[in-house]
């Protein structure tokens, strides 16, 4: 029980063990904000991709595609785990508006919208057909003809908020695609000076995904449309890849693996045909491993700043070994009296110790609170901030960024909370069992007293 008392005594009547406690408290508000911030941000990004692409992708990188991918989407479809299966063209072209002599590069992405939307969630990136995606490439003022989504960021621009000015209703707007068509085999499929093919489009919606490179670069038009235009068309169509959408309860490795035996034993069953050859190129990816490329980079700094901060609770944790070594320096005087009434050296340690666990678990207390509280109110402060000051975290017009995120994860809390209350006792260790190790008599000299 004294070691109980003690303990409060040492940290509610010295000054300085309130510095201890400000030290502690600021480190957890700090990590706890950040890797609030950036956990939020890095999860975002992530779900944004996976909405993209779905949960698998059979698929290849070459612009010419793969054929035979119709049996094989029946195959798919077939299977219990598999929900749904979107195929995709995905090229590259020009695109410029009726009266206009610029042309625009971009992706051409060939998708039939009612299979694309239940496999991703590409249904809610649309503006004006966002209830009913099969209609995205129905252009109000031109029902009949052919119509095309385009990018956010192709055909508004954002204002210092972020958001958007949309018209009503979509504009009439008539787009030229124009596109190299490629053989089989990578080659030109034209000669001459006819050498590319063009189609005409009628604006019908835009697409905001949040991935900032896909949304400055997409156009969306129906998928046979893309397939004549790249060339992939004709008797023996080619696609360039195959979304596919696994049910509720199957796990995405497990439904992978499952997709990759069917396909190694399609492209077996297929490989006397004509043309087999690109089936050789394709690949089963997870979504996770599709995009990779852009989600690996975010993850490495999300990594870095765990480390940086990690380097700020080594600074929070020297602070509080050197308050504590004051503390037990000046409370020398209480050791050698409870020494010399028998106390050993393990229940004196244990005194500072208990001392060290309430300063972190009081400390990360008040740093959790605070830091809660502060991300509660983070996107009000941000808004009061670039109201009177023009300040913002991010720059809305340039960053797809909405929101601050500010959704508290429990497990961070309490993996900050749990290291906060080690580091102190850990801190609190070295000091307490010195001062344990010395003998009374040498503590109560007249001089000490």
């Amino acid at each position: 029980m004294y070691k109980i008392i003690l303990s409060f005594r040492y940290l509610f009547r010295r000054r300085i063990s309130y510095l201890a406690l400000g030290a502690v408290a600021l480190s957890v508000f700090i990590v706890v904000v950040v890797m609030t911030v950036m956990t939020g941000l890095v999860g975002d990004f992530k779900e944004k991709n996976h909405d993209f692409v779905g949960d698998c992708v059979v698929g290849t990188q070459s612009l010419v595609g793969f054929s035979y991918y119709e049996d094989f989407m029946r195959i798919l479809e077939g299977e219990d785990f598999v929900e749904s299966v979107s195929c995709v063209v995905r090229s590259y072209g020009l695109v410029s508006a009726r009266g206009s002599e610029q042309s625009i590069g971009v992706e051409i992405i060939g998708i039939d919208p009612e299979r694309h939307g239940r496999v991703t969630g590409f249904g809610g990136t649309l503006h004006f057909h966002k209830d009913d995606a099969s209609k995205a490439f129905e252009a109000e003022y031109s029902p009949s003809r052919p119509g095309c989504v385009v990018g956010i960021d192709l055909w508004l621009r954002r204002d210092a908020r972020g958001e958007y000015s949309y018209d009503s209703r979509p504009s009439a707007t008539v787009l030229s695609v124009t596109c190299f068509p490629l053989t089989a085999k990578g080659a030109l499929a034209k000669a001459g000076t006819d050498l590319v093919n063009t189609k005409t489009f009628y604006y019908s919606d835009t697409s905001r995904s949040g991935l900032a490179k896909v949304d400055s670069s997409a156009v969306y038009i129906p998928l046979e449309d893309a397939q004549e235009l790249c060339g992939m068309g004709g008797p023996v169509k080619r696609a360039s890849q195959l979304y596919i959408k696994f049910g509720d309860d199957v796990k995405l490795n497990a439904g992978c693996s499952k997709v990759a035996r069917l396909w190694k034993e399609y492209a077996a069953k297929r490989a006397g045909d004509a043309g087999a050859g690109l089936l050789e190129t394709v690949s089963v990816q997870s979504w996770k491993g599709h995009r990779r490329e852009f989600i690996a980079p975010m993850e490495k700094e999300h990594t870095m700043v765990g480390v940086m901060f990690g380097l700020v609770g080594v600074t929070t944790v020297f602070i509080v070994f050197v308050v504590f070594y004051m503390i037990v320096s000046h409370k020398s005087k209480d050791i050698g009296i409870l020494k010399s009434i028998g106390v050993s050296e393990a229940n004196i340690v244990g005194v500072f110790v208990i001392f060290a666990f309430w300063t972190g678990l009081l400390g990360s207390g008040i740093g959790v609170v605070l830091g809660v509280a502060f991300l509660r109110n983070i996107n009000t402060i941000e808004n009061q901030l670039f109201e009177h000051l023009g300040f913002q975290l991010w720059d809305r017009t340039i960053y797809a960024i909405g929101d601050i995120p500010n959704q508290t994860d429990v497990g961070l809390l309490a993996v900050v909370v749990l290291s906060a209350v080690v580091s102190c006792m850990l801190s609190a260790l070295l000091p307490s069992r010195q001062a344990a190790k010395q003998e009374p008599v040498e503590i109560l000299q007249v001089s000490q007293l």
